[in-house]
């Protein structure tokens, strides 16, 4: 049987496609190298998901030094998104421009805001998306109000949230992909509870793409799922200008299939594996790879983890409600962007030894339990540069090398100082910060690359890019990527709506392509 569509990998941009496509009627395959996330107590369970990380890919790749690490990488239906924090951020309009940082530029994509706006839009309908337009000073143009309310805050962050306003500050309701129904909470999917950012959810509210992207696409005839299926090469036709069969590594044995069209959304990394693994006399560097992009320009967000500690109990259970743009593009006294702060997940003791077990292994477990009380816990953004020698390999056994050295450090330093100033400054008040605060800073290593994105750049330039302006391969009649890995530039909020976004795009082009 030949498929109309292949799609590989079922995360924000495969998960997405599928369902856009399922109405169509168009026979569509999707193939997915893990299986269902189970359902379990364990998805709530914090010591399960920090520190056993029991959902993490058993991966072993290797750092530029020959190192090897675990990636934080979920082979599962849903992918990355159903561990993610649900942060559905826009790009700024600016950001599809070029932008100049303090370590270089970040480039302009081949396409406008205004190209991708309809299907922000649409993304932010289907993965139900609650915000509140006009507070965030630096929102991009939008065709439509979010089609659920903001998320309200809980006291402690609202308190937060007025500080900063006092202050001179603009915080606003961060946009929160879940189905809670605050006004008819009996009614509510969600129950807003605590374990969110970084776990599985256990009654399926939080807006990823195996509940709002897999599950509606096969309740389409047309649409077939294949789980535990690992592809491991993509077959051209003889003369390489086209993808004839898919071959995949599932139950021991291999299997094959073919489509008229293949997307891949592997991630920034796996894909760019699969292109590279895919060589042929007619793509000796790689398939789709004439232009010696794919693999380069890795990026994953320069991004920092920082609580502080609060005089007061911080009782919130959902804290991710809040962010801060006010230095995205810079300060008063830094003329370059310096990035997004947003809440992240309320954390808790074991958390603390799941991330940092050398230094919290010999401390009492009630001091961990009292910073986990105290704890008000943010998550700081910086852009990370597109850089050529950062980038993916593989060598002949399969092998993942992934060399990469930090970018715009300085902007990042700049943002830290800034959260940390403004702390300061909301001490003005003796009821909301300890006077000398404690910061648990905890920088994101390499492993953690659920911002990873642009391995295989969309652009106008077949010398330059891997794809072109559809996300087609530029070499290739009928292969199309659509995951994070097209992106020129990564901007300084979740990549994820954007790439819901982009789908979309590619969504409707296929349909006019396939019919």
């Amino acid at each position: 049987m030949t498929y109309d569509v292949i799609i590989i990998g079922t995360g924000a941009g495969g998960g997405t496609l599928a369902r856009h496509l399922a109405p169509s009627g168009k026979r569509v395959l999707l193939l997915e190298r893990g299986d269902w996330l189970p359902r379990e107590f364990e998805n709530w369970n914090t010591e399960a998901v920090f520190v056993d990380n029991r959902y993490v890919s058993p991966d072993t790749w290797y750092d530029r030094h020959g190192k090897p690490f675990q990636p934080g990488v979920h082979y599962v239906v849903g992918g990355a998104t159903k561990l993610y924090g649900a942060a559905l951020y826009r790009l700024r309009k600016e950001d599809f421009g070029e932008l100049r940082h303090h370590d270089g530029i970040s480039p302009a994509w081949p396409i406008p805001y205004e190209e991708l706006e309809p299907y922000y839009t649409l993304a932010e309908e289907r993965y139900h998306v609650h915000g509140a337009r006009g507070e965030d000073p630096t929102e991009p143009p939008a065709s439509a109000p979010y089609p659920h309310p903001a998320v309200s805050h809980e006291p402690r962050i609202q308190q937060l949230a007025n500080d900063l306003a006092n202050a001179g500050y603009q915080p606003f309701h961060a946009p929160c992909g879940i189905m809670l129904n605050e006004s008819n909470p009996p009614f509510s999917t969600c129950i807003r509870c605590s374990t969110c950012d970084g776990f599985p959810c256990l009654v399926h509210a939080k807006s990823d793409a195996e509940v709002l992207g897999v599950r509606p696409a096969l309740e389409h005839e047309n649409v077939t799922l294949q789980t535990n299926a690992k592809v491991v090469r993509l077959d051209t036709n003889d003369a390489g200008t086209a993808v004839t069969e898919v071959v995949v590594e599932r139950d021991g044995g291999e299997e094959r299939f073919a489509g008229h069209v293949v997307v891949v959304a592997c991630g920034a990394a796996n894909t760019a594996r699969l292109l590279l693994q895919s060589a042929t006399d007619k793509h000796p560097n790689g398939l789709a790879n004439g232009s010696d992009q794919v693999g380069r320009n890795y990026m994953f967000h320069e991004s920092t983890a920082v609580l502080a500690l609060s005089r007061e109990e911080n009782p919130t259970a959902y804290q991710k409600t809040l962010g801060l743009n006010d230095f995205y593009f810079g300060s008063d006294d830094f003329e370059y962007p310096l990035g997004n702060v947003q809440m992240v997940g309320k954390s808790t003791a074991p958390m603390f030894r799941g991330e940092r077990p050398q230094e919290t292994r010999l401390a009492p477990e009630w001091t961990l339990d009292r910073m986990a009380k105290h704890a008000i816990d943010f998550w700081l953004s910086t852009e990370d540069l597109p850089h050529p020698g950062n980038r993916v390999t593989v060598d002949g056994d399969g092998k993942l090398t992934l060399t990469y050295t930090e970018t715009n450090l300085e902007a990042k330093k700049r943002l830290y100082a800034k959260v940390k100033s403004i702390l300061g400054q909301l001490d003005m008040n003796p009821d909301h910060l300890i006077h000398r605060f404690a910061y648990m800073k905890n920088d994101i290593p390499i492993g953690g690359c659920a911002h990873q994105a642009g391995t295989a750049r969309f652009g106008t330039d077949p010398n330059a890019s891997v794809l072109d302006v559809t996300c087609k391969a530029h070499e290739l009649d009928n292969l199309y990527v659509v995951d994070t890995s097209v992106f020129p530039s990564i901007g300084a909020v979740n990549p994820a709506l954007t790439a819901m976004a982009n789908s979309l795009r590619v969504g409707d082009h296929l349909l006019e392509r396939l019919n």
